[in-house]
């Protein structure tokens, strides 16, 4: 009997052997070179490897598939410009071993979906385009062709476009993420749904607002130059190492750095310099000159006792604003003001749950500096409220004139190593008009200008089966997305399910009546096309614009780029209808970026400039104080505290990363920094919380959340005692997504609210 799609989206819920330690306080060093060693020398060619390390995030050489960290413009280490966790990024995806045919023969999707996201995510790199029958129980292979022509018949049969999901990763490069879009606009829809819409969509919208654009405003430069670093809702040792080297910078020349977040951190605590024999003798650097043990969704409530307090100082003594930046670049100022008078500096910080000495070590920081950067990630952006978090940021900077200038301003931490850029060329479900014209102008088909569907719109569609088909460019959708049963009975109510992959995921075992796996080059392989090996570009979390071209052979022959996928699948299916000449595209990438060039704005000269070794900035108003909002100025806005509160024996809580993890891909089942081995299934709870439910450590616990009288629950998880505020917790996702409720997410954003779940706890 075949499994549900409930069954098989859950990941299993079987223990391995635990094993914890106490929470280390310092990271890299000697135990991250040993551990990068360990993934190469287990899953890749020895041989392959050293060709990676010295090409990897290098002028000239690919970039890293892991994070978006920007590389330096000057000089870049030559002992390596990369971390353990871009190591175990190019381990994974250019494992030696791979699966085709005789891999799927002997495993039914039933058996793969019974094995645990490391196991599938280590099978082996895909070979060959797989194809799932209506009622079959094994992928089965099929040749490009006949792939291109199921998807092209499935979207043609369709009553209207807009009955097709068109998803799209952060790892897809900007040529290929513009022309999916391109070929999603000249079908009939907007429905761009991307990863964007699940982490930074609330930054975005945010900063669009209050700046006039949606990204950050600062450099690398900017970091090692400024007075203060604010790292807020961030865990840089294990989402972004590489950042550490740049915020050791900041200390060396003076700065300091304040680490807010409910989970002490390693990375933020100490790090030692794995490139400096010094540091590695000395035992590192110490980063956060003040740790803040925030609650969970508290840094409202934090900020505005910080914005009270200086404009108690402001009126007391007067200089504590930059008055003459407010009064020339800002809007909205007095009604922020009498906004702000109407909370109360007690409740702020009781809120907040930090003590009034530790408040008092940032005031004065933050009071006594005027070149601030505040850095942050996904613990700002999934919560319901998450888009006040971010101008809650906004505000504090406008109040100190601490953006536009040298060593100030924002820095919101992308994921994936190119979600930005796909955002930048198209990738969008409600792309501005002038970006729509300029595609009807260079074309000459009219885009429809209908809001596309987001993640969640998407998910809702499919399982109200309104959207029968689901394409997804890259990305583990259903290990991504929340509310796992409700949207696995969504992607089972389509006609087709597509993914475009370079390793088996989850998603793959979830499947719509028919199903493909198309499997593509990855970023470290050659792409091999009629004019030559192509290049490609991305774009990095400071919007700098750089080329990536891989440096091993493909690990199969029966491999496509996603710009050869993408155009396939446009040829097949627009065929003679359309006003796009697809083919000419795969043989040669510089035809791709001149269109982009035309099309996107900060292209210009696109191919020249990308003969630039460290690339080129795209254009940024906020950098330069030229806010492109609909005042014409940066604007102040007015946010309230959030109004949930807990009921009896609930805790909030959050999901999180483990450290042999990036995204949903599973490196390893070791959370070396929290002190954690062998195990994912687990909560770490404040040990006062333990004592009230009669809880010891292993305990095996159930977890049940309710939102809008609808209980979810998630089974076997062991507790674990961790320093964390009172009423909160922490579990890994995406064992803990089937608790997210699919309709909390943030207001105007959408993100869902994946770091304030209200949950109970109970003992097995």
């Amino acid at each position: 009997m075949a499994l549900s799609p409930k069954n098989k989206a859950k990941t299993p819920e079987e223990f391995l052997k635990i094993e914890t330690t106490q929470r280390p306080k310092n990271s890299v060093g000697f135990s991250a070179i040993k551990n990068s060693i360990g993934q190469v020398s287990k899953y890749m060619k020895i041989t392959d490897a050293f060709k990676l390390a010295k090409k990897m995030n290098q002028k000239g050489g690919f970039d890293c598939p892991g994070c978006a960290w920007p590389d330096p413009d000057d000089e870049r280490s030559s002992l390596g410009e990369f971390c353990e966790n871009g190591i175990k990024a190019i381990a994974e995806e250019a494992q030696s071993k791979t699966i085709g045919k005789d891999f799927f023969t002997k495993h039914s999707v039933d058996e793969l979906s019974s094995w645990s996201d490391f196991e599938i995510g280590k099978s082996g790199r895909l070979a060959e385009p797989m194809f799932l029958p209506e009622g079959a129980t094994h992928y089965q292979p099929i040749d490009w062709k006949a792939a291109f022509k199921k998807v092209s018949e499935h979207l043609n049969a369709l009553k209207n476009p807009d009955e097709a999901v068109f998803y799209t990763s952060g790892r897809t490069t900007n040529e290929a993420a513009f022309l999916y879009q391109l070929f999603v606009r000249e079908y009939g829809t907007s429905n761009l749904p991307d990863c964007s819409n699940m982490c930074h969509e609330a930054s975005g919208s945010a900063l669009s607002e209050t700046l006039g654009i949606g990204k950050g405003s600062v450099t690398l430069d900017d970091l090692y130059k400024a007075e203060v670093v604010i790292v807020v809702g961030q865990n840089p040792g294990t989402n972004h190492p590489r950042m550490l080297t740049a915020l050791e910078k900041t200390k060396k020349n003076g700065g300091k750095i304040i680490a807010i977040n409910p989970l002490p951190e390693a990375g933020l605590i100490k790090f030692t310099n794995p490139q400096s024999p010094v540091k590695l003798m000395s035992g590192g650097t110490q980063i956060a000159d003040i740790f803040v043990p925030i609650t969970i969704n508290g840094d409202v409530a934090f900020f505005k006792a910080i914005l009270l307090k200086l404009l108690e100082q402001e009126e007391l003594k007067g200089n504590v604003f930059d008055k003459v930046f407010i009064n020339e670049f800002t809007q909205g100022y007095d009604a922020f003001i009498s906004d702000l008078k109407t909370y109360d500096f007690n409740e702020c910080l009781e809120a907040s749950g930090i003590s009034k000495a530790i408040f008092d070590e940032v005031f004065d920081l933050i009071l006594n500096n005027n070149k601030i950067i505040i850095c942050w990630a996904m613990g700002l952006t999934q919560h319901e409220n998450a888009v006040d978090n971010i101008r809650e940021l906004v505000n504090l900077l406008l109040l100190k004139g601490s953006i536009g200038k040298e060593g100030a301003g924002t820095c919101p931490v992308r994921g994936h190593s190119n979600v930005q850029g796909d955002r930048t060329v198209g990738i969008w479900e409600s792309a501005p008009q002038a970006f729509l014209d300029k595609i009807e102008a260079k074309y000459g088909f009219k885009p429809t200008n209908k809001h596309g569907y987001s993640v969640i719109d998407a998910i809702k569609a499919m399982y109200q089966e309104k959207a029968k088909v689901f394409i997804g460019m890259g990305g583990n959708f259903i290990s991504a997305v929340p509310d796992t049963f409700y949207s696995a009975q969504a992607l089972a109510n389509c006609n087709l399910t597509v993914h475009v992959s370079t390793k088996l995921n989850r998603s793959h075992l979830v499947t719509g009546k028919e199903a493909l796996i198309l499997p593509c080059l990855g970023r470290t392989e050659k792409d091999y096309q009629k004019s030559g090996i192509q290049m490609q570009s991305v774009e990095n979390s400071m919007g700098v614009v750089h080329t990536t071209k891989g440096v091993l052979e493909p690990c199969s022959d029966n491999l496509l780029s996603e710009v050869a996928v993408v155009c396939g699948l446009a040829n097949a299916t627009l065929r003679e209808k359309s006003k796009v000449k697809w083919l000419q595209y795969q043989d040669d990438y510089n035809l791709v970026r001149e269109d982009i060039a035309e099309v996107v704005a900060g292209f210009t000269d696109y191919n020249k400039k990308l003969k630039q070794p460290a690339g080129f900035y795209l254009p940024n108003g906020a950098r330069i104080r030229q806010f492109k909002t609909k005042t014409g100025k940066a604007n102040f806005s007015k946010n309230k505290l959030p109004k949930w509160q807990l009921k009896e024996n609930e805790l909030i809580m959050m999901t999180i990363r483990s450290h042999d993890q990036f995204n949903t891909t599973i490196y390893g089942l070791d959370d070396r920094y929290r002190g954690v081995y062998n195990e994912r299934r687990i909560i770490f709870m404040n040990r006062e919380d333990m004592k009230l439910r009669s809880l010891e450590t292993y305990d095996v616990v159930n977890l049940k959340s309710e939102y809008n009288g609808v209980t979810r629950e998630a089974n076997s998880f062991k507790v674990v005692g961790y320093d964390i505020p009172k009423n909160c917790c922490a579990t890994y996702f995406p064992e803990t997504n089937i608790l997210v409720p699919l309709d909390s997410f943030a207001h105007t954003a959408k993100t869902p609210a994946s770091k304030s779940v209200r949950i109970t706890v109970h003992k097995v």
